[in-house]
């Protein structure tokens, strides 16, 4: 009931500390045992006035001892319980992140982040109780009623026999309940992650739902799902509550009937009398371990809940890196007729086809309206999203049969929104390149404008707070950029690099951008046309196609989709600065 051997077998070292834990709660119990004995035999004595100032004497040296032991024993239980949880907590969290690492940049087409977070958080801890407290006390509730049969069967078998019947009644009830449980569990994790998903989805959407004024339609989306969460949570906590209740009775009845047994045993004579008070002490103690194991059971069954999807995240296939290619020294990428899908019945590309020469000063710039797909485009090239169609070869390799950590190598992505960690500057840039010197580092910060900032406030020991919160929008995108230079690639992707920040952190920004395009492959998705003068060559998306391409002045003596664009943003920019000078 409840043991799930493919779990137990991952988490190997916490058997060690699963048996501990039951000595230890053996052992208390054994104490507990002696002491009550001892407590039965004195006030039988008194009863007969027979006590002598001995048996007062060994009746507190044994309580004593007996205290110590429960003591000791409940300390070390607890330790074992914790180094369990402990190691469950390690291993699960070591697999789960070097899955991750497996399955690479493109693990979000397998699996959601708000799904993975979830179980990987709140599933494992509910696992720790699993194996810190249901599966000691499972083995220790099966132990116990077996140790007072045997002892008490001893001062009166009858008493012992009917206990000892009455003790199987929680766990039928617990099995009864097990089937229903689970199913509805799986609901209740199915109903968490996804209302984790859309709450995950509306938060990092949350500005294009307010600019296409879809925000009041997602609040009544997440209220929807929040009502079904709560319907689901009230009865699992119906479903717990009902069946605490039952174990109880069953607790409390098969107590009531020992000491009922007891009494009648006594009556007839049967039994002595600090055997019938020993058998009334000590009939909870029957009941005491199952009922607990009842107690967790709840809590372990929503870990279990949560193991099957850890597990279902586990055994999701990984593509084999063994075979996969390096990139080599040319870096040319031509895109033929690639098309690409988040969802099968919308196409996000239609037949792209792009050629970006392997001459190493290459600067090649991808532009359209919010939602036409560039960024897509740079997910593909960079590995995040695979799942394209078409041909994208990176020099004489398909992409998909270049290997993850080539990629990595030899193409660096900086987005509008590059992570930084809390943490230092110097441990951010050594991200860049981990042996890069004192002297690289401050190089790479001079490039963008940031050394004589670092050098008034901390130098490179300048803490970070998470996501850099302490900078400003330019000096955070401005680091990325010195990491970005610090990892030194062939072949750099900038997607909208200078969007959101200061107009003099973009100027820097875009000069670094021109003086790396002299000497690297340059790729530049910017909305900002007036960025992408410079280019050698200008793709022009509109809806998923590339309906022109060529440079700044070619398509502007197109008179087409770039050059209305281009007129559109002159003209805004033309008010600004009229509007500002008024």
């Amino acid at each position: 009931m409840m043991i799930n051997r493919k779990l137990i077998n991952v988490v190997n070292d916490s058997k060690k500390y699963i048996v501990g834990n039951v000595i230890f709660q053996w052992c208390s119990l054994a104490a507990n045992i002696a002491m009550m004995t001892s407590i039965t035999y004195l006030l039988q004595s008194l009863f007969r006035k027979a006590a002598e100032a001995k048996d007062f004497i060994l009746t507190i040296l044994v309580a004593a001892v007996a205290v110590l032991i429960r003591f000791i024993c409940s300390i070390m239980a607890s330790k074992m319980g914790y180094l369990s949880s402990k190691s469950v907590k390690k291993t699960l969290r070591e697999m789960i992140y070097i899955k991750l690492l497996n399955l690479g940049t493109s693990y979000g087409e397998q699996i959601k982040t708000a799904e993975i977070v979830q179980f990987s958080v709140e599933g494992v801890d509910q696992l720790e109780t699993y194996f810190g407290a249901y599966l000691p006390q499972f083995f220790y509730s099966m132990l116990a009623p077996f140790t007072l049969f045997i002892y008490l069967s001893f001062i009166n078998f009858p008493s012992a026999i009917v206990l000892l019947i009455c003790v199987p009644l929680i766990p039928i009830a617990i099995a009864a309940v097990q089937t229903w449980a689970k199913k509805l569990l799986s609901k209740y994790w199915g109903q968490y992650t996804m209302l984790g998903d859309t709450f995950l989805e509306n938060l990092q959407g949350l500005t294009t739902l307010k600019i296409y004024q879809a925000d009041k339609y997602k609040n009544d989306e997440m209220n929807e799902e929040s009502e079904k969460f709560r319907k689901i949570t009230m009865k699992v906590l119906t479903m717990q509550l009902n069946s605490i209740t039952i174990m109880d009775l069953i607790a409390y009845g098969g107590a009531a009937l020992g000491v009922i047994m007891a009494a009648t045993q006594y009556r007839a004579d049967k039994v002595t009398l600090s055997g019938c008070l020993l058998i009334i002490l000590l009939s909870a103690d029957f009941f005491i371990p199952m009922r607990q194991l009842g107690s967790f059971f709840h809590i372990a069954m929503n870990g279990m809940a949560a193991s099957d999807k850890i597990f279902k995240f586990l055994d999701l296939p990984e593509q084999n890196q063994d075979n996969k290619l390096a990139i080599g020294n040319d870096y040319g990428i031509v895109c033929n007729n690639v098309h690409f899908s988040y969802e099968e019945e919308r196409e996000i590309l239609h037949g792209i086809n792009m050629n970006i020469p392997n001459n190493h000063n290459s600067f090649v710039s991808i532009v359209g309206e919010s939602g036409c797909g560039k960024s897509t485009i740079a997910s593909i090239l960079i590995g995040k999203n695979k799942g394209y169609r078409g041909s994208i070869a990176i020099g004489t390799y398909e992409l998909k049969d270049i290997s993850e950590k080539s990629l990595m190598e030899n193409i660096t992505y900086i987005s509008h929104n590059s992570y930084l960690f809390k943490g230092t500057v110097k441990d951010n840039l050594l991200m860049g390149n981990p042996n890069a010197t004192d002297a690289e580092l401050w190089s790479a910060l001079e490039q963008v404008k940031l050394a004589d900032f670092m050098k008034n406030e901390n130098g490179l020991d300048t803490t970070l707070a998470e996501k850099a919160s302490n900078l400003s929008g330019g000096q955070c995108q401005r680091l990325a950029l010195a990491r970005a230079l610090l990892h030194n690639t062939p072949i750099y992707i900038f997607d909208e690099a200078t969007s959101n920040i200061d107009i003099e952190s973009e100027n820097e920004i875009m000069n670094q951008i021109y003086t790396l395009a002299k000497t690297k492959t340059v790729i530049l998705i910017s909305h900002r046309l007036a960025n992408v003068v410079n280019s050698d060559n200008i793709y022009v998306l509109d809806k998923g196609n590339i309906v022109e391409y060529g440079n700044h002045e070619q398509l502007l003596s197109l008179n087409g989709c770039y050059a209305k664009l281009w007129n559109t943003q002159q003209n805004i920019e033309n008010y600004a600065k009229e509007d500002a000078l008024v």
